[in-house]
């Protein structure tokens, strides 16, 4: 990673730390990446340089972990999928069962703080709102 590109992305993420410090608890971690919760969703966000300009945050949020492998909750998932969501959802198969992630990458440089954080919230509501309404996933979990 060169300098400026280090640069750049510590700028986005204390942006973003900033945005979100409005309305949740954030913290940083080592390797720079914000870790937070909503909704008993655990989130991370990450900054990426894809090229001069161009840097772009990375928002994962974990909606529901080692669930069984059910297909109400493959089919809940594929319409939800298709409802023109802020992110991707999918759902990663494991030992333990399936996991239920929403994933959002968008660029952000030149969104004011304000702007930031409202569209960060969308992501992160909507991740909390579909940990309630998924079959299979008990909120609180």
């Amino acid at each position: 990673m060169s300098a400026t590109e280090a640069v750049e992305t510590a700028e986005l993420l204390t942006r973003a730390r900033e945005a979100l410090e409005r309305y949740l608890e954030v913290h940083v971690d080592d390797d720079g990446a914000l870790t937070f919760s909503h909704g008993g969703v655990p989130c991370v966000i990450q900054a990426t340089r894809l090229g001069e300009g161009l840097t772009v945050l990375t928002l994962t949020c974990v909606v529901g972990w080692d669930l069984a492998d059910e297909p109400a909750l493959s089919i809940a998932v594929a319409e939800r999928a298709g409802q023109g969501l802020f992110g991707t959802l999918g759902i990663g198969h494991s030992d333990n069962g399936v996991d239920v992630t929403l994933r959002y990458a968008f660029p952000a440089a030149g969104l004011d703080e304000a702007a930031l954080g409202t569209l960060l919230m969308l992501v992160v509501s909507t991740a909390s709102q579909l940990r309630t309404d998924l079959p299979g996933i008990v909120p609180g979990d």
